[in-house]
C-alpha cells in the first residue's frame, strides 16, 4: 500500500510537522525548534486531527530545554499549549499526562530527558491505537463498504493510518470492493483538501461532493454507512467533531443507515459528562467569507462559525476505538470501555 507523508516527526529534538494548510497541491514541513511554533502551527491548524495535535502538544512542551527545568515553568508551558484550542481534548490530555509524570519528579526540578521519553511514548501508543482501530472496524467497513465520512480523520489527523479511515484502508488493502463519498467539508474543506487527497494517493474509490449533498446521495441507497471521526467523545456517548456530523447523523436515523464514531479511548474524556458541557471552539468570520484566501460574501456581514457541533449518543450506532466496539453507546456502556 502507498504510504502517506507522517503529520508528526520527532527527530534532532525538532517536531517536524506536515502543514496541512497547504496541501493538497504542496507537501511542505514545518521543523518546530520552540514552544511558539507549535502553539501557532496548531491554532491555525498546519497540523489538526485530535491525536495529531496531542502529540504534537506532547512534544512541543520540552521544545527548547535541556538538562532539568522547575515544575513551575512546565505548568506554564503546558497552559499556553492547552489554550490553542479548547474542544479537541487529546491536546489536553496528551499535555497532562506529560505533566504528570513531571509532578512525580522530586525537589522541584523536571528531568527533560524523562518527560521525552513519555512524549515519544504517547506517540507509539497512538500508531498502535490506529492500527487496532482499523482492525476492529474492518468487519464493520466489509459489511458496508459503500461509505461517507466527512471532514478528515486519516492518516493526516494522527499519527499514521488514521481512526475513521485505517478499518478503510485495511479492507481495500484486502480486496473489499470500497468506494467513500467525501464530504468537502466547509468551511476549511478539510474533506476536498486532505480525505480525498489521501484516499486518491492509496487508492481507495473515492467522489467528493458539497455538503449539502449528502442527503441526495442516501436517498439514491448509494451509502451504506457513514464513518467519522471524533474530537471529544462525553462520557455519556455524545460525541463531538467537525461541524456538519450532526446534519450526517440526522440523515442516517432517516434512512436508517448505521453512524459509526472511530477514535482512540484517549479521545474519550471522563471528566465530560454530556455533549452540553463541551466548549466548542468559535473560529475566524473570514473562514466563511472567504474561500482559498478569496473573499466570496459582500463585506461586513455577521458570521457564526463555530469549528464542531455535537451529535447525542443516541444517533450513534457504534463507537469504534482501540480497545472494543461499543454498540448504542450508553454512560454505562462507555464505563465499563474505560475500565478495560
Amino acid at each position: 500500500m502507498p504510504t502517506l507523508p507522517l503529520s508528526v516527526i520527532w527527530q534532532d529534538s525538532a517536531v517536524h510537522l506536515l502543514d496541512q494548510t497547504r496541501l493538497p497541491h504542496e507537501e511542505s514541513v514545518i521543523v518546530c525548534r520552540d514552544i511558539e511554533t507549535v502553539f501557532e502551527a496548531i491554532q491555525t491548524l498546519r497540523v489538526r486531527g485530535a491525536p495529531a495535535i496531542g502529540i504534537a502538544a506532547a512534544y512541543g512542551l520540552i521544545l527548547g530545554l535541556s538538562g532539568s527545568v522547575s515544575l513551575d515553568s512546565l505548568e506554564k508551558r503546558g497552559s499556553y499549549l492547552v489554550s490553542a484550542r479548547p474542544t479537541a481534548v487529546n491536546l489536553a490530555w496528551s499535555v497532562n499526562r506529560v505533566m504528570q509524570v513531571a509532578r512525580k519528579q522530586r525537589e522541584g526540578m523536571v528531568s527533560i530527558e524523562v518527560l521525552e521519553r513519555e512524549a515519544i511514548l504517547i506517540h507509539q501508543e497512538d500508531i498502535a491505537a490506529c492500527q487496532a482501530i482499523g482492525r476492529l472496524g474492518l468487519p464493520l467497513v466489509a459489511e458496508h463498504p459503500n461509505l461517507l465520512t466527512h471532514c478528515n480523520a486519516g492518516a493526516l489527523a494522527v499519527s499514521e493510518l488514521g481512526t475513521a479511515l485505517a478499518p478503510v484502508y485495511l479492507a481495500n488493502e484486502r480486496g473489499h470492493r470500497i468506494h467513500v463519498f467525501v464530504d468537502e467539508t466547509r468551511p476549511l474543506l478539510q474533506g476536498a483538501r486532505l480525505t480525498a487527497y489521501e484516499l486518491t494517493r492509496q487508492g481507495v474509490p473515492n467522489t467528493l461532493i458539497s455538503d449539502n449533498m449528502a442527503a441526495h446521495v442516501m436517498s439514491l441507497g448509494r451509502v451504506d454507512a457513514v464513518i467519522v471521526g471524533a474530537d471529544r467523545v462525553a462520557i455519556n456517548g455524545d460525541v463531538a467533531n467537525k461541524i456538519g456530523t450532526l446534519n450526517l447523523a440526522i440523515l442516517c436515523r432517516h434512512f436508517e443507515i448505521p453512524f459509526y464514531v472511530a477514535c482512540p479511548l484517549s479521545t474519550v474524556d471522563p471528566s465530560t459528562v454530556q455533549g452540553k458541557d463541551i466548549e466548542i471552539e468559535q473560529r475566524s468570520a473570514q473562514e466563511v467569507t472567504h474561500i482559498m484566501k478569496q473573499q466570496i460574501s459582500a463585506s461586513g456581514l455577521q458570521v457564526y462559525n463555530p469549528a464542531f457541533d455535537v451529535t447525542p449518543a443516541s444517533l450513534v450506532s457504534a463507537i469504534v476505538t482501540d480497545k472494543d466496539i461499543v454498540y448504542q453507546p450508553t454512560e454505562a456502556k462507555m464505563k465499563q470501555l474505560l475500565s478495560l
